[in-house]
């Protein structure tokens, strides 16, 4: 708890940093925050390299709002000059270093953020791709849970109870709390008749766990800090180009940067955490 409150300290400086600087749209204030650790596989054959990130869901009475910290501390720090110069001497020290590379620098992870119930009854997803950046909408409630009432399992001082569905293309199996009357979870999770502290698909190649919840007092939401133009989008047509671009990021990634990052060509066996 000490390490988010102290994580939170820190991003609420960069949002009113960024907040002074541009023109942004308040989409209702914070009651509400929680913060979840989200492990992923990177490689879905060895399933040994795992990914990490510290989501925060910022709840409050109209909408909620789902960001990776360390994508938007990343982005923060290159919005002005003086970061941008910080983030360049961090990467090519972090060249320097043996291991993978992207572990020795602020780098961007989760890069979609998710605001539900904007506009009423949808959801809207920001994402990016290759600088680009793109917005779709996406349905709300459409998670058919089944909830299994004999199951109890505590998380948080929390006791909750397990549910299950099927959600594009994976089986999910969530764990809810009662005590917590928000219908909110991580990422795109919503609709059990309490907050979601725990969410996991079959072999655990997507997991999410909540690591702190807090009463906010009222911090804006906004829709993109940054303030960016973005491409209006279909759903599957972004996944589609996503998927394309990871399945061959190591050439494309050399290709624009001009450094050789020391990676083979083989296409990754990356799998996105929707399949359909």
């Amino acid at each position: 708890m000490v390490i988010m409150r102290i994580l939170i300290s820190i991003s609420v400086l960069f949002f009113y940093a960024l907040l002074l600087q541009a023109k942004n749209e308040v989409i209702d204030h914070g009651q509400f925050l929680c913060s979840y650790y989200y492990c992923y596989s990177k490689d879905t054959i060895k399933n040994d390299e795992k990914g990490e990130d510290l989501l925060f869901l910022s709840i409050g009475k109209n909408v909620s709002k789902c960001y990776s910290y360390y994508t938007y501390q990343s982005d923060s720090l290159q919005s002005t000059e003086d970061g941008k110069a910080k983030f360049r001497a961090l990467f090519k020290e972090a060249l320097k270093r043996e291991g993978y590379l992207t572990n020795s620098f602020p780098h961007r992870r989760m890069t979609a953020c998710v605001y539900k119930n904007y506009p009423q009854n949808m959801m809207t997803v920001t994402d990016d791709l290759m600088s680009q950046y793109y917005e779709y909408s996406d349905s709300l409630g459409v998670q058919n849970w089944v909830v299994e009432g004999d199951s109890i399992k505590n998380i948080l001082g929390y006791n909750c109870q397990k549910a299950t569905c099927r959600f594009r293309g994976r089986s999910w199996t969530a764990w809810f709390a009662l005590d917590v009357p928000m219908s909110d979870g991580p990422w795109k999770f919503c609709g059990l008749p309490g907050l979601i502290m725990e969410v996991y698909d079959k072999g655990r190649q997507q997991y999410f766990c909540i690591k702190g919840l807090q009463k906010d007092a009222g911090t804006p939401i906004v829709y993109d800090v940054f303030n960016r133009k973005r491409i209006k989008i279909d759903r599957k047509a972004f996944l589609k180009s996503k998927y394309n671009y990871f399945h061959n990021q190591n050439s494309i990634d050399e290709a624009t940067s001009g450094i050789s990052l020391g990676l083979t060509d083989d296409k990754r066996n990356y799998d996105l955490i929707e399949r359909e």
